[in-house]
């Protein structure tokens, strides 16, 4: 299991911050239709239970935005993911079709309020990760959005650099059909769903959907 350290800057504005992290061994797939069908069923609850401009009201999603105003980014132009996934839902654009890892993160992720890091495990370098504060022009190739700015958005960094963030993850550590080592964090910057519902209910999704094995689970606080 990784190993966490995390920024005082980051302590500061979230003294509430639990992180839920989950190892495993994987099978990942194209998609899985029964895995949508929960999807969709979780879809039309979202719809059904927020209007659009409630979503960033969302206890999870309110205090990750007040994080980003806390260190200087504007939450509205960086849309954590839980906030942009749970977006899409109530304007009718479902969630994209990727890879089953990917979709089963969404899934947690717009049900919990947390913005989740799902990352290929196996390249990730070192075994360390610091949650810390991106810097000015510091490099980084969101996921699908080039290169992002993340001056003042909290991210992961392994040895070699920025791996994840609750906007967008890296492409260096992109989760693909290939990944067979999977690294879950869940980022609860504010409390909604109890961080250890969220990672039990994660690892039953990835047991049931990736075949996982060799589940290690941890929470950070």
């Amino acid at each position: 299991m990784l190993q966490i350290e995390i920024d005082e800057r980051i302590r500061q504005f979230c003294p509430d911050l639990r992180i839920g992290m989950i190892h495993a061994n994987v099978k990942n797939s194209a998609t899985n239709a029964e895995l949508w069908n929960e999807i969709d069923a979780e879809c039309a609850e979202i719809s059904k239970q927020y209007q659009l401009l409630e979503i960033n009201k969302r206890p999870a999603v309110a205090q990750t935005r007040a994080l980003y105003r806390a260190l200087g980014k504007d939450p509205n132009r960086y849309r954590m993911s839980a906030e942009a996934l749970c977006r899409r839902v109530i304007r009718g654009l479902g969630l994209y079709h990727i890879d089953t890892l990917v979709d089963l993160v969404n899934l947690v992720s717009i049900k919990s309020g947390y913005s989740i890091s799902g990352l290929d495990a196996g390249k990730i370098e070192g075994d360390k990760l610091v949650l810390g504060v991106g810097e000015h022009d510091e490099k980084y190739e969101g996921i699908g959005r080039g290169l992002l700015n993340i001056e003042g958005l909290p991210v992961y960094r392994d040895l070699r650099g920025g791996i994840a963030t609750p906007t967008s993850d890296e492409e260096r550590t992109k989760i693909s059909l290939e990944t067979t080592s999977f690294q879950m964090n869940i980022n609860a910057f504010g409390p909604e769903m109890p961080i250890e519902e969220a990672v039990d209910w994660s690892v039953e999704l990835l047991k049931k959907y990736a075949s996982a094995t060799n589940v290690e689970t941890a929470i950070i606080k």
